[in-house]
């Protein structure tokens, strides 16, 4: 029968130091372990971040990009057509400017009788109405003008309607305004068909009829209109 030798004091210390050593170990293999895994984690925490800033940064990029190039779209906008409304207003001020002349030169026509001129609006007035009597309307300072201007006509008018008769009158009471460019108009026996033909209401007609041509000539062909006038 075998005998149970106790330990001595230095076994028990020697197993005590090795039993201290493998603890010792396992414990420094495990915070190693630790440290690697909270390393790894950092690390792919760190990655998460970085890229989640970087996507943030880009997109803020890319917004103020954006706004900028629509601000930069906008203010061009702004521009081109504070320019065009520019442009299109001196336009505008030559043109009126250009019939405030014409109207000047009717004006001035007028006061010089131009009586070959009068002799043509009534011609227009009777050939139109085609009556017996027509009744003219002209200013005061054009009557003796208008008067031989209307036998001017009259005649004509008798030629060429192989000898049709027509009756002019000059009516002395309802006159045209004296601050106007001249004329006349004509008025029908019964007095319900009325012509103007005063030197205003043609320069109206010929603002309206003449005015795409007229903008044509000074400015040129304006490419950006799809229908002609």
């Amino acid at each position: 029968m075998s005998q149970i030798h106790a330990m001595s004091d230095d076994q028990v210390n020697t197993e005590l130091r090795k039993m201290t050593a493998f603890i010792r170990q396992e414990a420094l293999e495990k915070a190693r372990e630790i440290q690697l895994k909270a390393d790894e984690e950092f690390s792919i925490e760190k990655s998460k971040l970085v890229r989640s800033e970087t996507s943030r940064i880009d997109a803020e990029y890319t917004k103020k990009n954006t706004q900028a190039g629509m601000s930069q779209q906008i203010t061009k906008s702004t521009l081109a057509n504070k320019t065009r409304l520019r442009i299109l207003s001196a336009k505008q001020e030559l043109l009126d400017g250009l019939f405030e002349d014409a109207g000047k030169q009717l004006a001035d026509k007028g006061k010089k009788g131009g009586q070959e001129v009068l002799k043509g609006l009534i011609l227009e007035g009777l050939y139109a109405l085609n009556e017996k009597k027509v009744t003219l309307r002209c200013r005061k300072k054009d009557d003796e003008a208008v008067k031989k201007a209307a036998e001017a006509a009259r005649a004509e008018y008798k030629k060429t309607m192989k000898g049709r008769e027509v009756e002019i009158v000059v009516d002395d009471k309802d006159r045209l305004p004296e601050g106007s460019s001249g004329g006349v108009t004509i008025t029908n026996g019964t007095g319900k068909i009325d012509i103007n033909n005063t030197f205003d209401e043609r320069l109206k007609l010929l603002e309206t009829d003449a005015l795409p041509s007229v903008r044509t000539t000074l400015f040129g062909e304006n490419k950006n209109r799809r229908f002609k006038d």
